[in-house]
Protein backbone atom coordinates (compact mmCIF):
# COMPACT_ATOMS: atom_id res chain seq x y z
CA UNK A 1 0.00 0.00 0.00
CA UNK A 2 1.64 3.56 -1.02
CA UNK A 3 1.58 6.30 1.51
CA UNK A 4 2.50 9.50 1.84
CA UNK A 5 2.30 11.51 4.70
CA UNK A 6 2.72 15.43 4.80
CA UNK A 7 3.52 17.62 7.75
CA UNK A 8 5.53 20.53 9.18
CA UNK A 9 2.42 23.08 8.14
CA UNK A 10 1.42 25.84 9.96
CA UNK A 11 1.03 29.53 10.61
CA UNK A 12 3.59 32.18 10.20
CA UNK A 13 4.32 35.31 9.56
CA UNK A 14 5.14 36.75 6.01
CA UNK A 15 8.67 36.88 5.89
CA UNK A 16 9.47 33.84 7.90
CA UNK A 17 10.37 29.65 6.92
CA UNK A 18 9.14 26.41 7.33
CA UNK A 19 9.97 23.29 5.95
CA UNK A 20 7.63 20.43 4.66
CA UNK A 21 8.22 16.96 4.99
CA UNK A 22 6.48 13.81 2.80
CA UNK A 23 7.39 10.80 4.08
CA UNK A 24 6.94 7.74 2.12
CA UNK A 25 6.06 4.28 1.72
CA UNK A 26 5.34 1.22 -0.24
CA UNK A 27 6.83 2.28 -3.24
CA UNK A 28 10.60 2.06 -4.33
CA UNK A 29 11.25 5.60 -3.78
CA UNK A 30 14.90 6.42 -5.11
CA UNK A 31 13.31 5.82 -8.52
CA UNK A 32 10.58 8.36 -8.75
CA UNK A 33 9.97 11.64 -9.29
CA UNK A 34 8.97 13.32 -6.39
CA UNK A 35 6.79 16.74 -6.69
CA UNK A 36 4.72 19.21 -4.13
CA UNK A 37 1.73 20.77 -5.26
CA UNK A 38 -0.37 23.48 -3.59
CA UNK A 39 -4.33 24.30 -3.77
CA UNK A 40 -5.36 27.41 -2.61
CA UNK A 41 -9.16 28.42 -1.25
CA UNK A 42 -11.24 29.00 -5.13
CA UNK A 43 -8.13 28.02 -7.11
CA UNK A 44 -6.43 25.11 -8.63
CA UNK A 45 -4.03 22.98 -7.84
CA UNK A 46 -1.06 24.13 -8.94
CA UNK A 47 2.71 22.64 -9.19
CA UNK A 48 5.16 24.36 -6.52
CA UNK A 49 8.17 22.29 -7.28
CA UNK A 50 9.66 18.67 -8.57
CA UNK A 51 12.58 16.70 -7.91
CA UNK A 52 13.74 13.78 -10.29
CA UNK A 53 14.83 10.42 -8.95
CA UNK A 54 18.52 11.97 -10.40
CA UNK A 55 18.27 15.26 -8.11
CA UNK A 56 17.17 17.99 -11.14
CA UNK A 57 14.71 19.85 -10.17
CA UNK A 58 12.13 22.64 -11.19
CA UNK A 59 9.92 25.47 -9.82
CA UNK A 60 7.07 27.73 -10.23
CA UNK A 61 7.71 30.97 -11.02
CA UNK A 62 6.22 32.25 -7.98
CA UNK A 63 8.39 30.36 -5.84
CA UNK A 64 11.95 30.28 -7.55
CA UNK A 65 14.56 31.86 -5.64
CA UNK A 66 12.51 31.45 -2.09
CA UNK A 67 11.93 27.90 -1.70
CA UNK A 68 13.99 24.83 -2.13
CA UNK A 69 12.82 21.16 -2.59
CA UNK A 70 15.44 18.17 -1.35
CA UNK A 71 15.27 14.58 -1.01
CA UNK A 72 16.57 12.22 1.58
CA UNK A 73 16.42 8.62 -0.21
CA UNK A 74 17.59 6.67 2.36
CA UNK A 75 14.84 7.95 4.87
CA UNK A 76 12.08 7.54 2.26
CA UNK A 77 11.51 11.82 2.23
CA UNK A 78 10.87 14.54 0.23
CA UNK A 79 11.49 17.98 1.79
CA UNK A 80 10.35 22.02 0.70
CA UNK A 81 12.17 24.52 2.29
CA UNK A 82 10.00 27.68 1.87
CA UNK A 83 11.79 30.99 3.04
CA UNK A 84 10.60 34.11 2.44
CA UNK A 85 7.17 33.13 2.96
CA UNK A 86 4.14 35.27 1.88
CA UNK A 87 0.67 35.76 2.39
CA UNK A 88 -0.19 34.41 -1.47
CA UNK A 89 1.50 31.66 -0.77
CA UNK A 90 -1.10 30.44 1.93
CA UNK A 91 -2.32 27.47 1.09
CA UNK A 92 -2.71 23.31 1.59
CA UNK A 93 0.23 22.04 0.20
CA UNK A 94 0.42 18.02 -1.41
CA UNK A 95 3.22 16.04 -2.10
CA UNK A 96 3.03 13.32 -4.75
CA UNK A 97 4.23 10.93 -7.00
CA UNK A 98 3.08 8.29 -9.47
CA UNK A 99 3.82 4.60 -10.31
CA UNK A 100 3.23 4.35 -14.33
CA UNK A 101 -0.55 6.07 -14.65
CA UNK A 102 -1.52 5.78 -11.15
CA UNK A 103 -0.63 9.05 -8.78
CA UNK A 104 -0.39 9.09 -5.46
CA UNK A 105 -0.87 11.95 -3.14
CA UNK A 106 -0.88 12.55 0.31
CA UNK A 107 -3.76 13.91 2.92
CA UNK A 108 -2.34 17.55 2.57
CA UNK A 109 -0.92 20.13 5.21
CA UNK A 110 -2.44 23.49 5.78
CA UNK A 111 0.27 26.75 5.59
CA UNK A 112 -0.86 29.54 6.35
CA UNK A 113 0.86 33.42 6.50
CA UNK A 114 -0.60 36.39 7.83
CA UNK A 115 0.26 39.78 6.69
Amino acid sequence: QVRLVESGGGLVHAGESLRLSCRTSGINFGIHTMAWYRQAPGSQRELVARISSSGSTEYADSVKGRFAISRLNAWNTVHLQMNSLKPEDTAVYYCTTNRGPQDFWGQGTQVTVSS
